[in-house]
């Protein structure tokens, strides 16, 4: 699956046992990854896939959008996206649109406000990572991703 120059892959092997069955058949988690950077994009999709998740990359929020359904200027879809992805990670400063700005976009839609969302970021600030949790993320997780945090993410699915 491609959204905009990115990618899907996936690994054969259940380390993550339970998870919703996409159109596919497919039982593995499905991951949304959304990072503008794409050394960090395709360490995120490596590290998820070596955990036998299905993933999807975006490299901006605008493509993350899109590919769940949703246009920049609109919080409902009537489009049942919500079966597509088990999680979304997303870097924190990326142009165009914040990771911020998608967490709020993601949580003021009915449809799927429920996927959990994990924020990422290279930098540590306490007030942005209170303000990302404060608005609904699920976890804020410092960059590099490590194989640690990827353990820390399988939690947030179940």
């Amino acid at each position: 699956m491609s959204v905009g120059g990115s990618s899907s892959s996936s690994s054969s092997s259940s380390k993550w046992s339970r998870s919703k069955m996409d159109n596919d058949g497919d039982q593995r988690p499905h991951i949304l990854a959304v990072d503008d950077n794409l050394i960090d994009r395709k360490l995120v999709e490596k590290l998820l896939v070596n955990s036998s998740c299905k993933v999807t990359t975006a490299e901006n929020g605008h493509r993350a959008l899109e590919f769940l359904g949703l246009r920049d200027d609109q919080t409902n879809s009537s489009v049942n996206i919500g079966s597509k992805v088990s999680m979304i990670i997303t870097d924190y400063c990326m142009p165009g649109m914040t990771g911020y700005e998608l967490l709020k976009k993601i949580k003021g839609s009915s449809i799927l406000k429920e996927v959990p969302v994990v924020i990422m970021s290279s930098e540590n600030v306490p007030t942005r990572i209170n303000k990302c949790l404060e608005e609904g993320a699920q976890m804020f997780i410092l960059k590099p991703l490590k194989q640690s945090d990827v353990k820390k993410l399988q939690c947030l699915i179940y």
